[in-house]
């Protein structure tokens, strides 16, 4: 158990699947959480849960692709639960379509979630942390598909969650000096929503029954079984505490064996 006690969080994309196992897991281990999502009614659910854990929550909307929005995020998060620690960059879509059948209008929504997100959320709690002068914690999500190409037809996804590392990897040099470190977690084949739509939409093009496109997936993986939200959420936590106080600048894998580097 690593101890987050009156540490203050934000988690993006925090109404469901990975956002809300970290947001709960970083609330079990003594954080209070601001939900961050598009999804008002899933930010309240998941903040619910959060205080039934015993911590404060903040659900919010915001489109974190607004830089606006964004700095008032922070600005809420810091006045109405008192001081902000960590930034969890969780948000993020997908789309089903080759690098060659992706739309310009597809390929910039894409980047402006994944990528431009990432950098507005990191700046505006890097500028509180760099002012306030005692550190702090900035974790991305990238993917597997940050480490490698796809098979799969999500080409503009792969570009975004390698612009990702990327951005952790010059982020973490930048703010290593005020003592904030800057990490992102990797992970594979999900038991989330996202792979739901992964294998429907490839079983689809690829005329094979739903499920097939996930089972041969997750056939493949090392440690024999689906990834959980859980599973992130573990890495997370240990990202997020004084434990990893000397790791900075690292992508980490947490996908049951499938990518060894």
């Amino acid at each position: 158990m690593y101890d987050l006690t009156g540490k203050v969080a934000i988690v993006t994309g925090g109404a469901r699947g990975i956002g809300r196992a970290i947001s709960l897991r970083l609330a079990a281990e003594g954080a209070d959480v601001a939900i961050v999502d598009v999804d008002p009614e899933g930010a309240k659910e998941t903040a619910r849960e959060v205080e039934a854990l015993g911590r404060r929550s903040l659900p919010l909307k915001v489109d974190v692709t607004s830089a606006a929005e964004v700095a008032e995020m922070v600005r809420r998060t810091a006045e109405e639960l008192g001081s902000l620690d960590i930034l969890v960059n969780n948000a993020g879509i997908q789309y089903i379509a080759t690098l060659l059948e992706t739309t310009e209008e597809q390929w910039e929504r894409i980047f402006a979630v994944n990528v431009r997100a990432s950098w507005l959320c990191a700046k505006a709690v890097a500028e509180y942390l760099v002012e306030r002068g005692k550190g702090g914690r900035i974790i991305n999500a990238s993917s597997r598909a940050g480490k490698t190409a796809s098979t799969l037809p999500i080409g503009a996804y792969v570009a975004t969650k390698h612009a990702v590392i990327g951005l952790t990897r010059q982020l973490a040099l930048e703010l290593a000096p005020h003592g904030i470190t800057v990490n992102a977690y990797c992970p594979g084949i999900v038991d989330t929503p996202m792979w739901e739509l992964i294998d429907r939409e490839v079983a689809r093009r690829r005329g094979v029954p739903v499920g097939s496109v996930k089972a041969a997936m997750v056939a493949a993986i090392p440690l024999g079984r689906i990834q959980q939200p859980e599973d992130v959420a573990n890495l997370v936590a240990f990202l997020a505490s004084s434990e990893s106080g000397y790791i900075t600048g690292q992508s980490m894998n947490v996908e049951g064996g499938l990518v060894t580097h």
